[in-house]
């Protein structure tokens, strides 16, 4: 319902496609094609009944938890890898059925740069992410050929989830120097990679971590 997700809701529905979002909250920034179910995946089951058929899931929650190690706690590390483990596996497995019916059956999961890169205060978090790329592979390895399934590591992007790092002109400006490209990350170009990921002309990648990081994972800036 925002960030991310609600690009490629919006991208998908411009093209289109049926789409479902799943979320504890309905936002009125929903396109009104988009029907709307409400689950919150730490807590509830997830409800297909209403689902006929499903070609494409993809599993935007996250978490950005960045704390000193020392100031993390056990409830840190679980409720990052609950979110972003638990709940993926808890929705993949509702969904794998109607997943399987599909002539074009496609999963995309989150992770992130730092599980790649190695950065201070991201224990957590990418301790998290790191589960949700070895689970993402070990489901492609098991799906196939039925079912793809690929992860998006991307850097820091202008979402919701990360207004308090790109609060101010200088805090952008110093995260945008970090990357190559000099910028951060724009949701509609996350969107339209998961996008490209869901569609045929994806049909033979699967188990893939693609980075869209600026460059960030595999170049090194001069700036």
């Amino acid at each position: 319902t925002s960030g991310i997700g609600l690009a490629l809701t919006n991208q998908l529905i411009d093209s289109g496609h049926n789409v479902t979002v799943m979320s504890r909250n309905k936002s009125d920034n929903l396109p009104g094609d988009a029907k709307h179910v409400k689950l919150d995946v730490l807590s509830e089951e997830v409800d297909t009944a209403d689902l006929d058929e499903v070609d494409g899931l993809v599993y935007c929650p996250g978490s950005i938890n960045l704390k000193p190690f020392k100031a993390l706690k056990d409830d840190d590390f679980l409720n990052d890898y609950k979110i972003n483990v638990l709940g993926a596996a808890k929705v993949i497995k509702a969904l794998e059925g109607k997943l399987k019916k599909s002539d074009n059956g496609s999963v995309v999961l989150f992770s992130t740069v730092a599980v790649n890169q190695g950065m201070p205060y991201h224990a957590s978090t990418a301790a998290a992410k790191g589960a949700v790329e070895g689970l993402g592979k070990s489901l492609a390895a098991e799906y196939a050929p039925k079912i793809r399934v690929n992860i998006v590591a991307p850097s820091i992007t202008d979402t919701p989830m990360a207004e308090n790092l790109l609060s101010s002109d200088d805090k952008r400006e110093k995260s945008a120097k970090r990357h190559p490209m000099n910028a951060v990350g724009d949701p509609e170009d996350l969107a339209a990679l998961t996008a490209f990921l869901l569609s045929e002309k994806a049909k033979w990648i699967t188990g893939q971590v693609i980075g869209i990081d600026g460059g960030m994972s595999t170049l090194r800036s001069l700036q």
